[in-house]
Order: structure tokens, then sequence, then C-alpha cells
């Protein structure tokens, strides 16, 4: 296979291979047909995923030659239907659910409003919040963990 893949790029072809993981998270047999390829693309369910959410996964480049910096980031897509019920993509870095968005959600919560409430008064979707909660609630447990080390 690896021989045709270097055929194909000479005549300039342009090939995309989709490969499935195994139970590891890997892809399964060999590593070796990897070599020729520039870009390896592993989808991932996020831990909160729910599969009543649809199409939401991380896109981590696991190979990616030539990508740099902030572009060979992971990231994770969604697609959401907008108002007219045309469907987008929209891909947020896994990064950027800052510690003082968590912290506000957090507090909110605490303070007794519920999650539809503490979602209008952010200006965020009911399921944003619950993703909130739940890594707030994860990060809790986590530090108790992390102080005794």
């Amino acid at each position: 296979m690896q021989a045709w893949l270097l055929q194909l790029r000479r005549r300039g072809v342009t090939v995309l291979v989709v490969h499935h993981a195994g139970r590891g998270g890997n892809a399964r047999g060999t590593s070796k047909r990897e070599d020729v390829l520039d870009t390896v693309i592993q989808l991932k369910h996020p831990e909160d995923y729910d599969p009543a959410e649809g199409a939401r996964f991380e896109v981590h480049l696991t190979k990616a030659r030539g990508v740099f910096g902030e572009d060979a980031l992971a990231f994770e897509a969604k697609l959401e239907l907008d108002d007219e019920g045309a469907a987008r993509w929209v891909c947020t870095d896994l990064k950027s659910e800052d510690a003082e968005e968590v912290q506000k959600v957090l507090e909110l919560s605490e303070a007794g409003k519920s999650t539809r409430e503490i979602g209008k008064e952010l200006s965020m979707s009911k399921s944003r919040v619950d993703r909130l909660l739940k890594k707030a609630k994860r990060s809790k447990k986590a530090k108790p963990a992390e102080a005794k080390q």
C-alpha cells in the first residue's frame, strides 16, 4: 500500500485514507502505513459527549508534517443548525473554556440557579452550561487528589 501511496503522491494526487481505531483508540494494525502520510487526524468523542448532541468530536492531529504552532492544536468541532436550518460547523479551541467562565457557571449553580437560568444570564446554550458544570465538578474532585501528591 505504501508504494501505491508514494506513486500517487509523485503524480500530484491527493489521497485520503479513512481508517478506524481499535479498542485502545489507536489505528488497528501496523503503524507503518502512516509513515508515508503527511497528516493523520484522530477524531474522539469528548468526555462529556451525549449522543443526543449529534456530531460533536475532538479533532487531534497525531501527525502533521508542515503544520506548526496554533494550527497543530486540537480543537472541538460540532455540527449545528443555524436559524434558517442550514448546517454549519462550529469549531472551538479545546482550552477555550477558561477558568473564569467555569467559575461563573459554578457560582450561579451553587446559588440555586437552574441550567436554563444560567445560560440565559451568561448568554450561552444549556448544553454548554452543562458541559462547564461537569468540567467544574471534575476539577473539584481532582483538586484534593492533586494536593495529596
